[in-house]
């Protein structure tokens, strides 16, 4: 398995994988909205045998107005693929990129018990909270350097892309 940044080649298989791996379109048309606004910071795909079996975006967020991370969502693995290690593997490399940009921070929304083998813990343990007030702990955090958050946290906002996700 190859883990690389998308090339334009790969959009029509990334949006066919989002679509099938989530239960609507919006997550496919969210990663079209935030690539036509330049706000894919990063965009990896898992590729084998040339077909396109993951994908994985990171887009900015803010913290009380200041952009200071990144937002990693969505993961998306082909079913046929799940639970062989193609989803940690974009994960570790997109963490492992946003590490090498001296990206301060990275929240993700999602399952605890998969996103802490990555570092990830509530984010409310930095005091930080999300405009999904509803995620409780499964909205987490990982500081990838050091003192990027603030003691006392505060609002972590996703850019306005997002605002598909609660219609």
């Amino acid at each position: 398995m190859l883990v690389r940044k998308e090339f334009p080649a790969d959009i029509g298989a990334i949006r066919e994988l989002l679509v099938s791996a989530f239960p609507s379109p919006v997550e496919a048309e969210l990663v079209d909205a935030l690539r036509a606004a330049g706000r894919l910071s990063i965009s990896l795909v898992a590729v084998e045998a040339d077909a396109v079996v993951g994908h994985v975006a990171f887009s900015p967020v803010t913290v009380d107005g200041r952009t200071l991370g990144l937002g990693l969502a969505p993961l998306a693995v082909h079913a046929e693929r799940r639970r062989r290690g193609v989803g940690a593997r974009l994960v570790r490399d997109g963490l492992s990129l946003c590490r090498n940009a001296e990206v301060g921070l990275v929240v993700v929304l999602g399952d605890p018990r998969y996103y802490t083998r990555f570092g990830f813990e509530a984010a409310r343990r930095h005091e930080l909270r999300g405009e999904y007030e509803e995620a409780g702990d499964a909205f987490q955090a990982v500081e990838l350097v050091r003192g990027t958050i603030r003691p006392g946290g505060g609002l972590v906002r996703y850019c306005s892309e997002f605002a598909s996700l609660r219609s």
